[in-house]
């Protein structure tokens, strides 16, 4: 079963692309940990029928899932229910590790989730409509989803920061992360929704390419609010992401005695207070993360 942490930066792609089947193949962008390819925003209305074209095309090239050498996740964001439908019938379909689904309600999740009964097929449900902003709205989608048969197959919600803040009128300032604007109370209050019933979630994009501290600043954000994940829109933002999810090797010893099986109740470590009983879960995670992303080599101690 795959876990969210091996997301890591999952690139978005264009299924209009012209290179989508050396992709594919593994000839570009081998280094990415996930791919999405997208029919989506990341494309017009009119250029569906050529992404569609482009997909029949390239999802024979990939490697199968079973032969895979590295962890590279792959994903299609359909545009509705009836594009799936039509890329679920393309050869090469099983390949895919699962789908993206935009501006996700009860209403249209059970649409999809129709076309997939009897598949395997994970989800990645994607809050991005008028509804995050109520409480309830997001309270009743996560008691819908966390029932048999669908929670197993939802490997993390994705969060539309572009799009929620499109709703309010707004585009994210430049040299501003989203913390420091009104999404900032929204992805908390996700958070404090969604993660309790074991749902993770995935941080928005970051536009502004050249950028690169701003960006550093909001995936250390995306962290400490729990984030697992970043959409990233270009290769170049994919080692900057990876390098901040990578653990220090003063947290990992830390993680490492928490989860010893004859550890303390309590116990001190590096200035820290260490508890078993609420930090294992901590522990568990960035265990992940160092088997994902590895360590820093710089000695000190993070707040990760």
């Amino acid at each position: 079963m795959r876990d969210a942490t091996e997301l890591g930066a999952s690139l978005y792609i264009p299924a209009t692309r012209a290179d989508l089947s050396q992709i594919a193949r593994g000839e570009k962008l081998s280094g990415v940990r996930s791919l999405i390819f997208c029919t989506e925003d990341g494309i017009r209305a009119a250029e569906l029928p050529l992404a569609l074209r482009n997909l029949a095309a390239a999802l024979p090239a990939l490697r199968p899932l079973s032969t895979q050498m590295r962890p590279q996740m792959r994903f299609v964001r359909v545009r509705d229910p009836e594009v799936m439908r039509q890329v679920l019938a393309l050869p090469g379909c099983p390949q895919l590790d699962g789908f993206v689904l935009p501006k996700t309600t009860p209403a249209v999740l059970a649409e999809y989730l129709r076309l997939l009964e009897g598949s395997d097929y994970l989800i990645m449900p994607t809050l991005e409509t008028r509804e995050v902003f109520d409480e309830r709205e997001m309270a009743a989608l996560c008691r819908f989803m966390d029932r048999p048969g669908i929670h197993e197959r939802i490997l993390s919600l994705r969060i539309g920061g572009n799009d929620l803040l499109s709703l309010l009128g707004m585009r994210r300032p430049r040299g501003r992360t989203l913390y420091e604007t009104p999404l900032d109370l929204v992805i908390s209050r996700l958070v404090t929704i969604f993660k309790p019933s074991g749902f993770n979630l995935s941080a928005p994009v970051f536009e502004y390419l050249e950028d690169t501290a701003t960006l550093q600043r909001e995936v250390e954000e995306d962290l400490a609010h729990g984030l697992v994940g970043k959409t990233a829109i270009h290769p170049n933002q994919v080692p900057l992401i990876h390098d901040c999810y990578r653990v220090h090797a003063d947290d990992l010893e830390m993680a490492r005695q928490i989860l010893h099986w004859n550890a303390p109740a309590v116990f001190r470590l590096y200035d820290s207070m260490c508890e078993p009983a609420t930090h294992s879960n901590w522990a568990r995670r960035l265990h992940l993360a160092a088997s994902c992303y590895g360590l820093h080599d710089d000695g000190t101690v993070s707040t990760t």
